[in-house]
């Protein structure tokens, strides 16, 4: 399976009408730390590690945001994923999927390991693993197309990280000819990218001055 079709993989889903749900971090904070919710983060990740095709649009939410509050989240500094970022770079595929698992099992919806693990499985035609992966991308990424419409400042896609912004970015299928332009609120930042007509918000938050 080579890149192309990872790109329509991705894309396609971005053309249908998905249901906007309205995003209280919050209540998101509340419903994971409580083992009485049906959004408790240990019976969401048990889902979203075992089937994720079953995890509606609100659970999604709750998983991607939910990040915001865990202390116990890969870091792109900590030398474990440096060593996986270099096994990419080298295009040691089985090696990047030995390092990948172990990193998966500490942070199951961290992006960045989730695509480096795509990235493998595409390469070493794992095409199980390569489904199951992408299924739970699909799932994280519908989570940000779900916090706004991208249209304007006030209903700006909303990211946790930079990095992540980038990432959806490219499932947008948003390339190098987009221009940036940002903005500082005092909630995050609003990142603005031109084409032509053609504008798209994205805001990367900063929980610390939410809360």
């Amino acid at each position: 399976m080579n890149c192309r079709i990872l790109f329509f993989l991705l894309i396609l889903p971005f053309f249908g009408f998905g249901q906007k749900t309205k995003l209280d971090l919050k209540n998101i904070e509340k419903n994971l730390s409580n083992p009485k919710s049906a959004y408790n983060y240990d019976r969401l990740i048990f889902k979203f590690r075992g089937l994720p095709k079953s995890i509606d649009s609100t659970e999604a939410q709750h998983l991607y945001y939910g990040r915001n509050f865990r202390k116990d989240l890969v870091s792109q500094a900590g030398d474990d994923f440096k060593e996986l970022a270099e096994a990419f770079k080298s295009n040691n595929f089985i090696e990047c999927i030995r390092l990948g698992k172990i990193l998966y099992s500490k942070d199951p919806t961290n992006l960045d390991v989730i695509l480096i693990l795509l990235r493998s499985y595409d390469q070493t035609k794992d095409i199980g693993n390569f489904a199951h992966h992408i299924s739970q991308l699909r799932l994280l990424t519908d989570a940000i197309k779900d916090s706004g419409d991208g249209k304007s400042e006030k209903t700006a896609f909303k990211v946790n990280s930079v990095g992540d912004e980038y990432i959806f970015l490219n499932v947008m299928n948003v390339g190098q000819d987009y221009t940036r332009a940002s903005k500082t609120l005092k909630d995050g930042i609003v990142d603005v990218w031109e084409k032509g007509e053609n504008k798209i918000y994205i805001k990367v938050l900063y929980l610390d001055l939410i809360f």
